[in-house]
């Protein structure tokens, strides 16, 4: 399971908000190449990983990248705690 703390402002970086004029939050791009990349190799698909979230401006440490790539690779679920800052 991974963890990132967010600040409450930058949410729809995260996740989906219809009401944001934000573009492309993480949680879309991570479910674009999960869809595309299940069954690929992790090394593969962590740049991937690593240009959403620069894209996103969030933080992820490598570890993190390699645990959500390794759930994309092999079609397992994957959990991520979200810490919400003010």
């Amino acid at each position: 399971m991974g963890e990132i703390t967010v600040s409450a402002q930058d949410m729809d970086h995260l996740l989906r908000d219809p009401s944001s004029a934000y573009g492309t939050p993480y949680q879309r791009a991570y479910t674009e190449v999960a869809e595309t990349h299940r069954g690929r190799p992790v090394d593969e698909i962590v740049p991937l990983l690593r240009a959403a979230a620069d894209a996103a401006l969030l933080g992820f440490t490598r570890a993190d990248f390699a645990e959500q790539a390794q759930a994309i690779s092999s079609g397992a679920p994957y959990k991520l705690r979200v810490r919400v800052t003010r």
